[in-house]
């Protein structure tokens, strides 16, 4: 049965004044997510995020009384489909979202679920009786009798990622008390001022982006130096061109300034700049004398 008109507008209002409140927004999945779960998450979120939920008709419909007054939140009329929620809040997004896939709990597989990862079964004995060995055939597991058990050879990955589960599997692994699957709250989307982008984005370094950002920068200082075109970027480059350029000409000509007297003198002179270098070593030698002698000592 659907919401009444005053149940509806208690929600429109919520959602306004959440959108209001706060500046990002995860859209989250909860799918197989029970409701002693939920409430969970909603104890750990508090004081960091706010949970709602809602009917995907009734979110678009409320989404779109508000468009007119704040258009940006058209982003997230793509993104709601399925079964979807939001989390509001405005605090550290890498934070709130460690707190918000942290809950999880373990399930078994049930026949014509999606399995979320490859499930492997490891050898082992089953303590079965025998009577079970053709179950284990048909699903095409190598076994052996072992002190009247059944015992798997080697390990089988009975169920592959983004299939299906089928009866005869979910019924081995429950018979042999596998619960492979986790569920929880997982983030789809994320809009944050204005701007809507995937969880992934939250896993990129700072020291990435710090690394990107200077790379950026080179390229500009390059092609604005390649154009002849001043930027902000290529001034200390231009500058430090200039420069070289000014000591280059003071070299070729007899106009000087102090930034060039010593590099006149070691071409003028270069003896007393070599002169120098053997006269650095020499404390060196002096040094390694001694050691050298006590040497030919131990070998006489």
């Amino acid at each position: 049965m659907g919401a009444s008109r005053a149940d509806k507008e208690v929600y429109f209002t919520k959602l306004k004044e959440l959108l209001n409140k706060y500046p990002s927004i995860f859209l989250v999945n909860v799918d197989n997510v029970g409701s002693n779960q939920m409430h969970q998450i909603r104890v750990a979120l508090r004081g960091k995020g706010v949970v709602l939920m809602g009917k995907n008709t009734m979110v678009r419909r409320a989404l779109r009384t508000i468009l007119s007054e704040y258009p940006q939140f058209e982003r997230l009329l793509p993104h709601v489909k399925g079964n979807i929620g939001f989390v509001f809040t405005d605090k550290d997004l890498k934070e709130v979202r460690e707190v918000i896939v942290a809950n999880k709990v373990k399930a078994p597989a049930r026949a014509g679920a999606l399995a979320p990862l490859d499930v492997v079964v490891p050898a082992s004995n089953t303590g079965m009786e025998p009577g079970k060995t053709s179950f284990f055939q048909a699903l095409g597991i190598p076994t052996k009798i072992a002190r009247g058990t059944i015992e798997i050879v080697s390990d089988v990955k009975v169920v592959t990622a983004g299939t299906r589960v089928g009866t005869s599997e979910a019924t081995l692994l429950n018979m042999l008390n596998i619960s492979p699957f986790t569920y929880g709250m997982t983030v789809v989307q994320i809009f944050d001022s204005g701007n809507t982008f995937a969880p992934e984005v939250l896993d990129v370094d700072e020291s990435e982006l710090v690394d990107r950002f200077v790379s950026g920068i080179k390229t500009i200082a390059a092609i604005s130096l390649a154009l002849n075109y001043p930027t902000i970027v290529s001034v200390a480059h231009v500058l430090v061109n200039a420069y070289k350029n000014l000591i280059g000409v003071a070299l070729a000509t007899e106009y000087t300034f102090e930034g060039v007297e010593k590099i006149k003198e070691y071409l003028a002179n270069p003896e007393a700049f070599a002169a120098a270098a053997p006269v650095a070593a020499a404390p060196a030698a002096v040094e390694a004398a001694p050691a050298a002698k006590e040497e030919e000592e131990k070998e006489e």
